[in-house]
């Protein structure tokens, strides 16, 4: 796991920062930059960083100049988050979200370049607003969702695609829409699907099979096909070469420009989490009670759920088994399942040991809750290249009451 060899965490210094404390290294994320950039430059895709996935916006402007052309902007799934892209990254703004209220228009009309609905009905609801601020000279192009009914997902909470989905317009609905008024897609400026999560590129060819047999004779009306997010790119074993084929497939041969959402390709294994143990605590084995908490810290490892890469101070965990002394990494919430997962270590844990936790970059900073009044982890920059180290972030009593009323 990138991010946990023993020379890395040797030079990183666990014992050095706050604990708990997500660290993001700015020279990972500008290997992460250089590979995205050579798509953009090889195909003219415009990569847009997906906020839900990634919002440490102190690192907007060192991965803005990693890139030799612009990373094009982001994409956001809020008002906020649009406000937050055009305020700290200042590129394009891409906004979807299931639905849209009159207040999310307000604010999306403030910050947004791109709005995709996930339905005709929201397109009529909010089309006269978007008509109107067009008028007032600010233009903003409109796309809607698709469905394409083509799962390569694997676990159903992450898969747009599943037959109980809410997110997209399946063909079906589109026909029907299209056979009521021959002019519903006009104002239409693109088409949108998402399909993917964490997968290589041969889920994105099959995907664009289905998208392209069930709605591609739509797409020369189009100016823009937006291919959504998870596409894992900057995983060693992406197929890069077959990605840049899908997106000139589609760009030669329906004359649009493409898009891409990633969110976690962007920050993909550039970060950590550093905690601490607390105790340790006799059950069926022993338990290592750490500082943060997977139902705060890192839900993930619940919903999904999976279990993250470890290390402590004798190196790099194993299964459970695999070395001399299996423990429980359990966090401090009062949430009896609140366990990040069974491991293995050289040497047994004690208190006041590091434990770091790998690839926490993504789906972590921006899904921390304070549940229980658990303080959220510190933020912090550290750039491996130069050793140069920022915590720009920390929580305290204020944090927790100001959520509150």
């Amino acid at each position: 796991m990138r991010g946990l060899e023993p020379e890395y965490l040797a030079k990183l210094k666990p014992e050095s920062w706050p604990s708990p404390c997500f660290i993001t290294d700015l020279a990972l994320l500008r290997a992460n930059a250089a590979i995205l950039d050579g798509v953009q430059r090889r195909t003219g895709a415009k990569i847009m960083l997906a906020l839900k996935g990634f919002a440490q916006w102190a690192a907007f402007p060192a991965l803005s100049r990693a890139f030799s052309g612009p990373l094009w902007g982001c994409c956001a799934s809020s008002p906020d988050e649009a406000r937050l892209a055009k305020e700290e990254f200042r590129g394009e703004v891409h906004a979807f979200a299931a639905g849209w209220n009159e207040e999310d228009m307000a604010g999306l009309l403030l910050w947004a370049d791109h709005v995709v609905f996930n339905s005709f009905a929201q397109w009529r609801r909010f089309r006269p607003m978007i008509e109107a601020a067009g008028r007032s000279g600010k233009k903003v192009e409109c796309g809607l969702r698709l469905n394409p009914e083509h799962s390569e997902g694997t676990v159903p909470i992450y898969d747009p695609c599943d037959p109980s989905s809410r997110l997209g317009i399946r063909p079906h609905v589109l026909a029907r829409e299209l056979e009521a008024d021959p002019h519903a897609l006009d104002g239409i400026s693109g088409l949108h699907f998402h399909t993917l999560c964490e997968q290589n590129s041969d889920s994105l060819a099959r995907t664009l099979d289905a998208v392209e047999d069930k709605f591609g004779r739509h797409f020369r009306r189009m100016n823009w096909i937006n291919f959504g997010g998870g596409h894992h790119i900057t995983r060693p074993d992406y197929d890069i070469d077959l990605l840049c084929r899908c997106i000139e497939r589609i760009r030669d041969r329906h004359g649009v420009q493409v898009y891409l959402e990633p969110g976690e390709a962007v920050a993909l294994r550039a970060g950590v989490l550093v905690s601490t143990v607390l105790d340790i605590v006799e059950a069926d084995m022993p338990v290592a009670i750490l500082d943060c908490s997977a139902a705060c810290h890192m839900p993930d490892v619940l919903e999904m759920p999976y279990r993250p890469e470890a290390a402590g101070p004798s190196g790099a965990a194993g299964e459970k088994g695999e070395k001399a002394w299996s423990c429980r990494l359990a966090g401090k919430s009062c949430l009896a399942g609140d366990v990040i997962g069974e491991y293995s270590f050289a040497q047994p844990l004690a208190p006041g040991d590091r434990v770091i936790f790998g690839d926490m970059a993504i789906y972590s900073m921006v899904k921390t809750t304070t549940f229980n009044g658990l303080r959220l982890p510190s933020i912090a920059l550290w750039d491996s290249a130069s050793d140069e180290r920022t915590v720009s972030r920390t929580f305290g009593y204020e944090d927790f009451r100001t959520r509150l009323s």
